[in-house]
């Protein structure tokens, strides 16, 4: 019996489904793992740190004219106290994860971790999840590497500060 020797696909680190159409993962992704994403047919990149994403990635939203939104620039402040980043960076983004017109979305930091599990833990606050759910959820990404600011962050945002866009995904339900 003749098997072939077909490459497996390789995921990227710290990848996961957030909702449908909306997905996490690091930014220092390889070429094989740019070709884990191609299926999922990508729209909007949604890059919450500062840092660059890498080179094979960079080509992945080139090639696949995949717009990006560097929001980790625009929101970055030097001094935010106890605060791991801005209530700006997690408003705009969870408007942003809301609004269809820019799914599919693929949520990227340069771990994997920080920004990208504080604005899925503010979202799941949004849809109303039970606390321990969120933070169970933010501490199977982070491992080890959980933080107590991170978790208190999510814990105290405001969702009042989120302007809930009209045309929300189908998973996302309103509240009237």
């Amino acid at each position: 019996m003749k098997t072939e020797n077909k490459e497996l696909l390789e995921p990227p680190e710290v990848f996961g489904i957030v909702e449908e159409n909306l997905y996490r993962c690091n930014g220092s992704l390889t070429l094989q793992q740019t070709e884990f994403l191609a299926p999922l047919q990508i729209k909007t990149l949604l890059l919450l740190s500062m840092e660059n994403i890498s080179v094979p990635l960079r080509k992945f939203v080139e090639t696949n004219k995949i717009n990006t939104i560097h929001l980790g620039i625009k929101n970055w402040q030097p001094d935010l106290g106890w605060k791991p980043v801005s209530e700006e960076l997690i408003k705009e983004a969870t408007e942003i994860i809301l609004d269809r017109s820019y799914s599919p979305i693929l949520l990227v930091c340069s771990s994997g971790i920080k920004e990208t599990s504080l604005v899925v833990g503010c979202l799941r606050k949004l849809q109303n999840w039970n606390f321990n759910s969120t933070i169970f959820e933010y501490r199977r990404y982070s491992t080890n590497k959980a933080r107590y600011a991170v978790e208190l962050f999510i814990e105290l945002f405001d969702t009042d500060l989120v302007s809930i866009p009209l045309n929300t995904p189908d998973w996302f339900i309103r509240d009237f």
